[in-house]
């Protein structure tokens, strides 16, 4: 195999820095100049031990730190070799500062965000309305007392009703808790299943606000890639043969955060398969579920009979707006015990109003009227969306029109620095998502730009100005 690079590494054993480190620096500042450059295979750890004339384990060592910092990638039974995608350098680091600086400076106009809901179509005055009616309706004493931790029984009812009938769940009442949000539901479950060094697997891409979480629980990370059928699960299978203590994974399958992808049957049944053998608990996140403008959408993991250990996680947050924080939480009765005794310390009850309010709404037929209309909107800005996509990046990007959700996932066909780009939209007052908001640890070239809440012109103004720089 051809490995190009002349090995010029300069060694000094009398220097504080440990001699493993001195070969790692090295190999990384020959990355930066361009000396090797992605893809470069490197020579195999005996034969660099053989040219530096140190210990292999010395060798060793300077390519395992290379790999956990993501600058060079092992392929079996081929050898290492420089990464594709490298980690984020100072340049990164500063172009971020950069457009943080920015942005105090400029209230952007036009904000593609993460796929957020118009909230100016939101059923406010339904709400309040119905607001108004729970007030006027019971006396203070029961509307002013402390209600249960695992939400109103009623408005509970109701949400499992939904559940069974459209996500083909069998869940009962006790076997879910209302949370002030999905990222609530994210922290009880984290807080009940893992303890200090336990392993999550969690999609790479993916949802950062959970892996934070997680890592607010002592848990350690383990990133599994994610390709045009979802989740990698052959990789999940490698981890679980090297590790003990994995306790869970982390995955968004009806349409995975950021690149809207679906997970495949096959994996599924797969991921199912493989949790049930080894134990570990699959923590669903299925956060944009009731925007779907296929056919139908597809089941949930959660609804698969022969599915041992899951948590699912649901939120009402956008079926009506981002400031209403009702979630849900869906597992097991000892499961949900359990939550409830930790959500008991951290917040006696939710929000028993509002969600007696909403319950309101639900039996009126209200939210059933309001997702008809909205998702028709929401189908229609996608389309729209796509014809502006195909109009100015077409020849630029790689994209496919999702089948749900409200962002789209745009990845670009040459090398760019997405830091840049996103600096100089910003000082046009475009704002888009960087990397690092969904990278694990190396930046994953691609663009989430969320189109619900934006108008068609700036719809069609931000992705003319993105276009000038691809």
């Amino acid at each position: 195999m051809l490995r190009p690079w002349q090995l010029e590494i300069q060694l000094n054993t009398n220097a504080a820095k440990a001699i493993y480190l001195q070969i790692a620096d090295a190999i990384i500042e020959a990355i930066k100049t361009g000396m090797l450059n992605s893809g470069n295979a490197l020579p195999g750890s005996r034969q660099l031990a053989g040219l530096l004339k140190v210990n292999r384990n010395t060798v060793i060592e300077a390519l395992d730190v290379l790999i956990a910092e993501g600058w060079l990638v092992t392929l079996e039974r081929k050898g290492t070799f420089v990464a594709d995608i490298l980690p984020i350098t100072s340049e990164s680091t500063n172009q971020k500062q950069k457009i943080s600086s920015i942005e105090e400076e400029i209230q952007p106009l036009i904000v593609f965000d993460d796929g957020i809901p118009d909230s100016r179509i939101a059923p406010m005055n339904e709400l309040a309305r119905a607001y108004r009616q729970i007030f006027n309706r019971k006396s203070r004493w029961q509307i002013m007392g402390y209600s249960t931790e695992y939400g109103n029984l009623e408005f509970r009812k109701a949400i499992v009703q939904m559940l069974n009938f459209k996500r083909g769940m069998n869940i009962t009442p006790d076997e879910i808790c209302i949370t002030r949000g999905s990222q609530m539901a994210m922290y009880l479950t984290a807080n009940h299943l893992l303890s200090k060094d336990d392993y999550v697997m969690v999609e790479n891409p993916g949802y950062q606000p959970a892996w934070e979480t997680f890592k607010n629980s002592g848990a350690k990370l383990l990133p599994v890639n994610v390709d045009k059928d979802g989740l990698l699960v052959d990789e999940v299978e490698a981890y679980l043969k090297q590790f003990d203590t994995i306790k869970a994974i982390y995955v968004t399958p009806h349409h995975q955060f950021p690149t809207t992808i679906t997970l495949s049957l096959k994996r599924r049944l797969k991921l199912i398969e493989l949790s049930n053998q080894y134990g570990f608990t699959i923590i669903e996140d299925d956060y944009d579920n009731e925007f779907h403008f296929g056919q139908r959408p597809i089941l949930p993991i959660s609804s698969y009979s022969n599915a041992k250990n899951t948590v699912y996680i649901g939120t009402l947050s956008k079926i009506v707006a981002p400031a209403l924080r009702i979630g849900y939480l869906v597992s097991n009765r000892e499961t949900i015990l359990k939550v409830g005794k930790h959500r008991k310390i951290i917040d006696v009850q939710g929000d028993n109003i509002m969600e007696e309010a909403v319950l309101q709404l639900i039996n009126e037929g209200e939210i059933k009227r309001h997702l008809k209309r909205t998702t028709l909107i929401y189908k229609t800005k996608r389309d729209y969306f796509e014809t502006i996509c195909n109009k100015y990046l077409k020849d630029k990007t790689t994209f496919t029109k999702p089948e749900g959700g409200l962002a789209f996932w745009i990845v670009p066909n040459s090398a760019v620095n997405i830091f840049e780009i996103a600096n100089q939209l910003l000082l046009k007052g475009i704002k888009i998502m960087t990397p690092e908001k969904y990278s694990f640890d190396q930046p994953i070239s691609g663009f989430r730009l969320g189109y619900a809440s934006l108008t068609e012109k700036q719809i069609e103004d931000g992705i003319i100005e993105l276009a000038k720089y691809l």
